[in-house]
């Protein structure tokens, strides 16, 4: 299910966000390699300052496994002033009804639903879905991702390709870059569904998550803010996928012994 937070609602889903902002860490900078600014275990940004809407994937349990964040790029955002080299002097795309989709990423350690023989993550799909449906319903036209050519091939397995390119493919940092650009249609919401085999809403109403969060966490003891940061500092500097697996199990006994979300790995 994906709930869609933004700076209307923000202030009652502060420790959703914080589990974002460390899946965020884990994925860009822990996997992936990215030269991305991690304060405590988290990855954070300025363009988090700017009162985007992030669309965060919950399991049934409402503990994040994915998240995205879309901006408008009539005012500051990434295209425009950190990857401005794909532009190739070109300027940005400015509009009201033109969004900026960036910070697309999946727990791949937390998602337990089988893809059934799928190259793609039903998670993944279903957030795709929901970046599709929440730009459509908000009036947005077009989608612009800033991804990289493996994120570019999900979106082509998935049946949600791009329609179109804006400026190159550029070198930055590790990777590759490039600026993809998709229409919002009817269209392209009912393919992803299709390709993924998404029924019914897949959005949950806010008033619901806030109180079966708050009923949660009411309800169960939490671990002590020092066995939380020793979870993360241990999942932080695993050097070994055996390490890692170790430390996530670890995680893992711990949040079930407590009955409550696994704060330290997410």
């Amino acid at each position: 299910m994906i709930l869609v937070i933004d700076a209307l609602n923000r202030h009652r889903f502060g420790s959703i966000l914080d589990d974002m902002f460390k899946l965020r860490a884990r994925v860009f900078r822990d996997r992936m390699g990215w030269d991305v600014k991690v304060r405590n275990g988290r990855e954070i940004d300025l363009f988090d300052d700017l009162d985007p809407a992030y669309l965060v994937a919950l399991d049934d349990d409402y503990n994040v496994v994915g998240c995205n964040r879309m901006l408008q790029t009539t005012g500051p955002h990434m295209l425009s002033d950190v990857f401005q080299d794909i532009l190739c002097g070109e300027p940005p795309l400015r509009s009201a009804t033109i969004w900026e989709n960036t910070r697309f990423c999946i727990d791949t350690d937390r998602i337990k639903r089988k893809n059934d023989g799928r190259s793609v993550s039903y998670t993944a799909c279903e957030l795709m879905a929901g970046i599709a449906e929440y730009a459509y319903e908000s009036g947005i036209s077009d989608v612009i991702s800033v991804v990289d050519p493996a994120m570019d091939r999900i979106l082509k397995r998935s049946d949600n390709a791009p329609c179109d390119y804006i400026g190159e493919t550029v070198q930055m940092g590790k990777t590759k870059a490039l600026a993809a650009l998709s229409d919002i249609t009817e269209e392209r919401i009912n393919r992803i569904r299709t390709f993924a085999g998404i029924t019914g809403d897949i959005f949950v109403d806010e008033d619901t998550a806030a109180l079966a969060i708050a009923n949660r966490d009411k309800a169960a003891p939490h671990m002590s803010p020092d066995l939380r940061e020793y979870c993360d500092q241990q999942i932080l500097e695993a050097r070994t996928e055996s390490e890692k697996a170790a430390a996530l199990a670890l995680q893992r006994t711990l949040s079930s012994a407590f009955s409550t979300e696994p704060n330290c790995d997410a």
